[in-house]
């Protein structure tokens, strides 16, 4: 959309600013800027403002607009003065407008830094959270724009509104000022601000998610009159589930005296209902769907399944489709889940929802499923049914156009009738969002993920979002990091699923073995020490121990303090005739699981061999749908799968008078806190035991756990950064340094530092790094040797031979001026001409291990600390390990020890060990400069020599560029389509 004449012409119309928001009731809006176009859309909003919010608005009574009210609330130049409005369905419900002001409250121009700033929001559309969100757009588009405060004048009587900047977590200040309150905010990001504005997504996004899972009415858009389709079986199997709400079927080509399908009311639409309906399943081919969409948004439809495909699955012209399908559902607000999805299913008693194509619904249970692949999710609501694994709910996304594995995240983050997140991806839209929730998600209840297409290096059909250039070991770093189990394949997913589900969390690593077959305890034992565990011998009870010997090994081993976990090994009973007794895996299974329920709570689980019966016997023991999870969220969890949010605090209002900027009229409660606690427990009494029928796989599963269990220990303690750091760290004049590197007009590729360059960018961060002195011909080396003394080294710095001392591109400990000029002959007669090799002399500095720090910026996943040794370890053997920025004292000491050769460090074979604490510092360092500092894109310490007494950097690469968008930091948006 261009700018009209009247309209800056050095600032066309900033799409960028546009987005999509989810309100605090769950449904969505969009906001955008005002324009000139929308004269009619602001009369017609006004007029359905309330007298009240007028007088707020205004300060007077100011029953309608003037037209010079309605030129200059719809023409702004997006700089000195921007307005900004919250559509759903294409007519305003809100808006906001600042105009910049010079510090006697006169309108000015930059560079100026302070606006008055004013709201107004339909009173029916108050307390959805609408003037939160718009004061989080406004604010970024005035940091944008060189703007610094907000000024704002509120009624005094106006608490409400007060209440709305008050909780946006800004610096403010308040004062009473000719009968009003005059609110000064600082529109600086703060650690509070922050974490308001993530407790609001949280809560939105969850909310939105619980009214998709949750609905108290269903249309089946599609249904056929005959049996067979998909639309009839969705319908059937709704049916057949016992959902609680009302249900409805609908097809166009229905009679108008149909009366009923399967026993339902039948409409030619859903405006043919006549009645609310919170969720639509939409089966129809992709042709019919925008006017299903619109159907559903003219009525009040909160969300919708589309199980149809032809979407971007087909390429370019779905991929279209699918845009335009996001574009006009959220339009009205809706929530989409797919297109060709498979469907979602709630198991809660209050619910009963099987809105899928599985025939079945799973038993109700504690475990939350979500997959992307339709196939995958039956295979796995095949696994755990077969296993005798109850679910909380089950969603197959499809496409995953909107909603996606992160807003269930948010759901279950809260959700007390989930103790286990299970997560099938094939992409991550927003792979920093991901990791954020997931380590919040993690420290509450375990998040177990499949990442399918990890080495495709493209997203599967259908899954239009980027394509991040980390490789996936990196990927699975952060995720470990962010306290995700991460496994290879859903076989192992059920796996770690069952045990988590069942079994409290172990305390530590040691492993008590117990069993009727010495050989299959004995492979336990190599399992458990080729994953890292600690076992004990394994305690053979012979094939002649009955029922109750395992009952009683059992109960001595969970009162055993030195065991955190037990492993119970079993084999068939054998008769006289040589034939198995029938019945044996009943009577073994009601033993193991009095000696569990009664004894200490550690996890167990059971390897057998062909045991009859065992494994659905220990499957169908305890049913865990009304116990408490392990160690995750304790107590009963209700019988709805809706989230317990907190009470929101009262709503509010706010007004300004004409030419004054005030607070407008909003109503808006504040989420200052999380909404659910981080608290941990433990489970009284052990639950489902899990059975294998492997012993690598049971082990497997337990080492996973394991991990996770200590990750937890260290979640409720999280690292910090020292703020010794802060007293050697000048952030303003390395800001002021890399404006000037990049200039006026930086290239958008970016651009490498000179090696002088790079030393002055590092110095201000406490990052010094040895001068390397050029030596272009053998004269400019002995000069270099003179000035930095002897011994030197003299090396390459050519791309190919940099760093690689095997091919002879480096020469140590060269004491004199001879020893000098014989190495530089040496060098250029076997490698190559000066100009080719690019030689450059240092001093020596200590022996130590040569490692390899790094960071650099994804545009997905966004900053990432690496470390590694130098040379083969790390780039031919791939050793390196991964965090993300910022990484605090906790991450950089887990990052050095993470690495396979990680004892070199620490006195292997009888070496001394190297200052690792100053390694850490180091890290610390470079995590600062590329997390205070975006423009620094890459940076390159090779090799950093580790002393025992300090250490050195003798190689530095930086490049910097225009730093790309932190939609991380930014104001709450939905993923553009």
């Amino acid at each position: 959309m261009e700018p009209t004449p009247e309209q800056s012409p050095h600032h066309a119309y900033p799409d960028h600013w546009e987005a999509d928001v989810v309100l605090r009731d769950g449904g969505t809006a969009r906001v955008r800027p005002i324009t000139t176009d929308d004269a009619e859309r602001l009369v017609s909003f006004y007029e359905q403002v309330s007298d009240e919010s007028k007088y707020y608005r205004f300060f007077a009574p100011y029953p309608r607009l003037s037209a010079r009210d309605v030129h200059r609330f719809t023409h702004h130049d997006y700089v000195d003065r921007v307005g900004l409005a919250v559509t759903v369905g294409g007519e305003f419900i809100a808006t906001v407008r600042y105009d910049r002001i010079d510090d006697r409250g006169r309108p000015a121009s930059a560079p100026a830094d302070e606006a008055e700033v004013a709201f107004l929001v339909q009173d029916a559309h108050q307390g959805r959270g609408v003037a939160s969100a718009l004061l989080e757009h406004i604010a970024a588009v005035a940091r944008e724009r060189g703007i610094r405060r907000f000024a704002a004048e509120v009624l005094p009587a106006n608490n409400k509104m007060i209440k709305v900047f008050r909780d946006a977590g800004f610096t403010q200040q308040r004062s009473f000022e000719d009968g009003s309150v005059h609110l000064t905010l600082d529109l600086e990001p703060t650690a509070e601000s922050l974490a308001v504005q993530r407790a609001r997504e949280q809560r939105a996004e969850a909310r939105s998610v619980q009214r998709l899972l949750a609905p108290g009415s269903v249309a089946v858009i599609g249904v056929g009159r005959a049996p067979g389709g998909v639309g009839r079986t969705v319908l059937r199997n709704l049916l057949g589930s016992g959902f609680t709400g009302r249900t409805y079927a609908v097809n166009t080509s229905f009679a108008d005296d149909l009366g009923t399908v399967e026993g339902v009311p039948a409409h030619r639409s859903v405006g043919g209902i006549g009645e609310q309906v919170d969720l639509a399943v939409v089966a129809v081919p992709a042709d019919r769907v925008p006017e299903v969409v619109a159907d559903c948004g003219e009525h009040g439809v909160q969300g919708i399944v589309v199980l149809s495909a032809g979407y971007a699955e087909r390429g370019a012209e779905g991929r279209e489709r699918q845009r335009e399908l996001v574009r006009q559902a959220r339009s009205y607000g809706m929530r989409i889940i797919g297109p060709n999805a498979f469907g979602i299913i709630n198991t809660s008693e209050s619910v009963r929802l099987n809105a899928s194509l599985a025939p079945e619904s799973p038993k109700a249970g504690r475990i939350g499923l979500f997959t992307q692949s339709g196939a995958i999710g039956i295979a796995l609501l095949s696994g755990l049914h077969r296993r005798g694994a109850g679910l909380s709910a089950f969603i197959s996304a499809g496409n995953r156009a909107d909603v996606s594995g992160n807003d269930f995240l948010q759901y279950w983050y809260e959700d007390q009738g989930t103790d286990v997140a299970l997560l099938y991806l094939e992409s991550l839209g927003n792979p920093r969002k991901f990791t954020r929730l997931a380590r919040r998600t993690a420290a509450v209840k375990p998040v177990v993920v499949v990442k399918g297409a990890r080495h495709s290096g493209t997203n599967p059909p259908g899954h239009a979002v980027p394509v991040s250039r980390i490789p996936d070991a990196t990927v699975s770093a952060l995720m470990r990091q962010a306290g995700v189990i991460r496994v290879d394949t859903v076989t192992e997913m059920v796996d770690v699923g069952l045990l988590l589900a069942g079994q409290p969390l172990p305390d530590g690593p040691r492993v008590a073995i117990l069993g009727n077959s010495e050989s299959l305890g004995l492979l336990t034992y190599d399992a458990c020490l080729a994953e890292g565990l600690r076992p004990r011998p394994p305690r053979d009870l012979t094939t002649e121990a009955s029922p109750r010997d395992f009952r009683r090994a059992l109960a001595e081993a969970l009162a055993d303090r030195t065991c955190d976990a037990v492993i119970v090994t079993a084999i068939p009973w054998v008769g006289e005739n040589g034939e198995a007794l029938t019945g044996e895996g009943e009577v073994l299974a009601a033993a193991l699981r009095e000696a569990a329920t009664t004894g200490p709570a550690k996890p167990v689980a059971v390897v057998h061999v062909e045991m009859g019966g065992l494994a659905q016997a220990l499957a169908a023991a305890t049913s865990t749908a009304n116990q408490p999870g392990p160690a995750n969220q304790p107590g009963p969890h209700p019988a709805a799968a809706a989230p317990q949010a907190r009470t929101s605090s009262p709503a509010a209002s706010a007004a300004t008078r004409p030419g004054r900027s005030g607070a407008g009229a909003a109503t808006d409660s504040a989420d200052t806190t999380d909404s659910a606690d981080a608290t941990d427990g433990t489970r009284p009494s052990a639950g489902r035991i899990p059975a294998y029928p492997a012993a690598e796989r049971a082990v497997r599963a337990l080492a996973e756990v394991v991990k996770y269990a200590q990750w937890r220990r260290h979640a409720a303690a999280p690292g910090k950064v020292p703020e010794f750091l802060d007293e050697t760290i000048d952030e303003h004049a390395t800001a002021g340094l890399i404006e000037t590197l990049l200039g006026p007009d930086p290239d958008p590729r970016g651009r490498p530092l000179t090696h002088d360059e790079a030393r002055e960018l590092l110095a201000g961060y406490g990052v010094p790094v040895r001068p390397a002195l050029p030596a272009p011909d053998p004269e400019a080396a002995v000069a270099a040797a003179a000035e930095l003394g002897y011994p030197v080294a003299l090396k390459t710095t050519a791309p190919h031979l940099r760093h690689r001392a095997d091919l002879g591109g480096v020469r140590l400990d060269l004491v004199n001026e001879n020893a000098l000029r014989r190495a530089y002959d040496e060098l250029t007669e076997l490698l190559g001409t000066p100009a080719e090799l690019r030689p450059v002399v240092q001093a020596m500095v200590p022996r130590g291990v040569d490692t390899v720090v790094r960071a650099s910026i994804d545009a997905a996943a966004g900053a990432v600390l690496s470390f590694g040794l130098a040379g083969a370890p790390s780039e031919l053997l791939g050793d390196t390990a991964h965090r993300l920025v910022p990484a605090t004292d906790r991450d950089v000491a887990e990052l050095i020890r993470s690495i396979r050769a990680a004892p070199v460090l620490f006195g292997w074979r009888g070496a001394a060990p190297a200052d690792t604490a100053a390694l850490e510092e180091l890290l610390l360092r470079v995590s600062r400069l590329v997390d205070d500092h975006p423009e620094v894109v890459s940076v390159a310490l090779e090799p950093v020599v580790v002393a025992t007494q300090g250490l050195t950097v003798l190689g530095a690469t930086v490049r910097l560029a225009p730093p790309p968008a932190r939609s991380d930091l930014g104001p709450r948006r939905l993923p553009s389509y």
